[in-house]
């Protein structure tokens, strides 16, 4: 039988949850009227904010800690636990009053290959919060990793290799303790379906541009 972690084979990731929703909601204002209309400096503040101190949110659980990521890396922190297992977390801020947000979490080529070695796990850290004044008022944390978010509330992206994305920011489906085979099966599948779409794009896209070769050959120069 596969070691699991014990953070997300017990209810401790749920009381990482409010443990990170209190902090950032004991913060003094971090705003500013120039920043707070912005999602983007929002979601950068918190994100540094959940940087600096994510190891000691975290607490005995941490072996090894880091927050050195370069910008388009997997991860924005990663750390190690107690029993050896290794975590990449990705951190996403959503403003609640915003009707549509379609945040990218990861590449499906990365993904397989992180999840090859049962003692890696793709965390995602979803902040929900709304502006009140110069404050973030955080409503809502999800701290799980990506195999508990339901495909019901998935999509995949055409970039590169395929970007698992969240459909609606606003809707999502967490399946506490789901099953990682299970899940990588049905990404599988998806792109199984994904790809021979995309296969079709690309022959709409190859014949346009035939025709659009051929009126160019008629022109003078």
């Amino acid at each position: 039988m596969i070691k699991k972690s014990k953070i997300f084979c017990t209810n401790t990731y749920k009381n990482l949850e409010k443990k990170i929703q209190a902090f950032l909601n004991n913060q003094t204002d971090f705003l500013s009227t120039r920043t707070l209309n912005s999602p983007r400096a929002v979601g950068d503040a918190i994100e540094n904010i959940i940087s600096e101190n994510f190891q000691t949110i975290l607490g005995n659980f941490v072996d090894e800690y880091s927050n050195s990521f370069a910008r388009r890396a997997m991860a924005d922190l990663a750390f190690t636990d107690k029993d050896g297992f290794f975590f990449f977390l990705d951190v996403k801020t959503h403003r609640l009053d915003t009707k549509f947000n379609m945040p990218n979490l990861t590449s499906v080529e990365r993904l397989s290959r992180f999840y090859e070695d049962d003692v890696n796990y793709f965390v995602l850290l979803k902040i929900d919060y709304q502006i009140k004044g110069t404050k973030a008022v955080v409503k809502h944390v999800i701290f799980s990793p990506i195999e508990f978010f339901g495909w019901d509330c998935l999509t995949i992206g055409a970039l590169g290799w395929g970007q698992i994305q969240i459909a609606n920011a606003n809707i999502v489906n967490i399946i506490p303790k789901n099953s990682r085979k299970n899940w990588m099966l049905e990404l599988c599948n998806a792109l199984l379906e994904f790809y021979p779409k995309e296969i079709g794009k690309i022959n709409e896209r190859i014949d346009y541009f035939k025709q659009v070769r051929k009126f160019w050959e008629k022109k003078q120069d």
